[in-house]
Order: C-alpha cells, then structure tokens, then sequence
C-alpha cells in the first residue's frame, strides 16, 4: 500500500501525529474539509479541460 513515495508507516506516523496535535474531536473536521477541497479541485480541473476539448473542437471545424 503506497501513496506516492510514502509508505503505510509513514502514512500511520504522520496520522499518530495529527491526532496528538489536533486531538480526536477536530481531525474529522479537518478530514472533511480536505475532502470537499479536493472535490472541488477535481471539479474545477474537469470544467477546463472539457472547455479546452470544446476550443479545441470548435478550431478543427473552422
């Protein structure tokens, strides 16, 4: 199980460590903010590139 060049120990180490910092009540919170901006990244990124594809269709018809 990897996540880029981090491994699961150091997935769990940096996890130990957000939970000492924020404490249980705040990391879901936190989780679920990450999780609607990366939602929201996604979508954004999707909207640009489908109006890239539609400029890039509309060139090839002229």
């Amino acid at each position: 199980m990897g996540f880029g060049r981090i491994g699961a120990t150091e997935l769990i180490l940096i996890l130990a460590i957000a939970l000492v910092i924020f404490g249980p009540s705040k990391l879901p919170e936190i989780g679920k903010s990450i999780g609607k901006a990366i939602r929201e990244f996604k979508s954004q990124a999707n909207k640009v590139t489908e109006d890239l594809k539609v400029d890039s269709d509309d060139e090839k018809k002229n």
